[in-house]
């Protein structure tokens, strides 16, 4: 039995350790936030924080969860108000928007540990976050934002 808190809440399960926690949240719990892209974690869609960290929850197990803190992205804020989810609505980021929470959630996690990040870190921690779309230049941009305040 594996216990851990999502978005606040405990939760206990009972089922196979090694299921990824992906799945948990998707197909278990209903949080479709949380995207499955690669299954490797090459491509940044599944990002969650997993006690403040950012991680890809396609390739963390739910014996890797036991008694830790997890927050997806209908978790990072109630009414989706974060700095960096008002940020990526001022400025428009989303084009297809498929990878969107993942981008958010690494965003998120990079300015709760360097809360005014150069342009340098800004592209180091979003670099292992893919988009199809190409909506590189808008996502820096709204990262920047949300560290500035703008």
């Amino acid at each position: 039995m594996v216990n851990l808190r999502i978005n606040g809440e405990e939760r206990t399960f009972d089922g196979d350790p090694s299921m990824p926690l992906l799945w948990y949240l998707r197909d278990v719990l209903g949080l479709t936030g949380t995207k499955f892209g690669c299954g490797v974690a090459q491509c940044g869609a599944c990002t969650v924080h997993i006690d403040g960290q950012a991680m890809r929850a396609c390739v963390v197990s739910m014996a890797n969860t036991a008694g830790r803190a997890v927050v997806t992205i209908e978790g990072l804020d109630p009414n989706g108000n974060h700095p960096v989810q008002l940020a990526w609505r001022s400025l428009s980021v989303p084009q297809c928007g498929y990878c969107q929470a993942g981008q958010i959630m690494q965003a998120a996690a990079l300015l709760t540990a360097i809360p005014k990040p150069s342009d340098g870190q800004i592209d180091d921690a979003m670099s292992g976050n893919l988009c199809r779309c190409g909506c590189y230049q808008r996502i820096h941009a709204a990262v920047r934002a949300a560290a500035t305040g703008v």
